[in-house]
């Protein structure tokens, strides 16, 4: 596989994504011998974590700005402080 070669953690998210979305195709299409779709899956679920973890890492610094009544800002809160009780 000639993906194999980059190294996951220099992979751009895009990137990462795109061969994410390869790997996928290709172990739905059911051409792929055995033991190539057990490397593939392996693969994909580095690729999938290598996601995951940056879209947390980014979900983590999306900040909301709070305004007052006069459309002032008064700070930050949390993107997802509104969905938690």
């Amino acid at each position: 596989m000639a993906e194999a070669h980059d190294q996951i953690s220099e992979m751009t998210f895009e990137q990462a994504l795109r061969e994410l979305e390869t790997v996928v195709r290709k172990l739905e299409s059911g051409d792929v011998p055995l033991d190539d779709s057990i490397d593939l899956y392996e693969r994909g679920e580095q690729l999938r974590k290598a996601c995951q973890k940056r879209l947390d890492a980014a979900q983590a610094r999306i900040e909301k700005i709070v305004s007052d009544a006069e459309g002032k800002p008064t700070g930050t809160v949390p993107f997802d402080a509104e969905g938690r009780a």
